[in-house]
């Protein structure tokens, strides 16, 4: 079995793909393979309702968008996929939000391949906006018939600078708790 997290953070290194690993080493731990991509740095680019992907069925944007193509195939081919992504002005990322609105229109026109794959949310915080960025990722999930396992808490974290989300013990315990969960579902959902 297979994890894919998909970071929607434009730093490397940061408290999302901090809090993302550390779901990680839990999936590992239960045999599960993992892979990281990180969406910063890459051109992405929002959905422009062309409706290409519908008409084609193919489940691609065809705007020149091959970064989120890219990773819409990589979506396809895991049983568990993590979105992650830092609150940035009260919500997920721009480069997270045009993943979600073009994987969610692209695949749902090519029969729903995610349907029943296992999703969960991944979401480091300041201060607030956790619970609006959380909601967004698991309404891409749901919208998509995918399965959302519970944690301990809800998968946020918080920080501000580089490395603070491992001060957030509870977060982390989240985190692990998480992987755990994932790796239980992804079972019982292969049975």
């Amino acid at each position: 079995m297979k994890v894919l997290a998909i970071n929607g953070s434009p730093r490397k290194g940061g408290n999302t793909e901090l809090m993302i690993k550390e779901a990680f080493k839990t999936l590992e731990a239960e045999g599960v393979e993992t892979e990281l991509i990180h969406l910063g740095g890459k051109e992405v680019r929002g959905c422009t309702a062309c409706g290409k992907c519908r008409t084609e069925k193919d489940g691609r944007c065809h705007i020149k968008n091959e970064a989120i193509n890219a990773c819409i195939e990589k979506m396809v081919e895991a049983d568990g996929i993590i979105l992650g992504s830092p609150v940035y002005f009260s919500d997920v990322t721009t480069e997270m939000k045009a993943l979600i609105d073009v994987a969610g229109y692209a695949t749902r026109g090519a029969g729903n391949p995610l349907r029943r794959k296992v999703g969960a949310a991944v979401v480091v915080a300041r201060r607030a906006g956790g619970m609006t960025s959380f909601d967004s990722i698991n309404r891409f999930f749901l919208i998509g018939e995918m399965i959302i396992p519970g944690s301990s808490y809800w998968n946020v974290g918080y920080g501000k600078e580089k490395g603070d989300v491992l001060n957030d013990d509870e977060g982390l315990a989240t985190m692990r708790t998480l992987g755990l969960n994932m790796a239980w579902l992804m079972n019982k959902v292969k049975e």
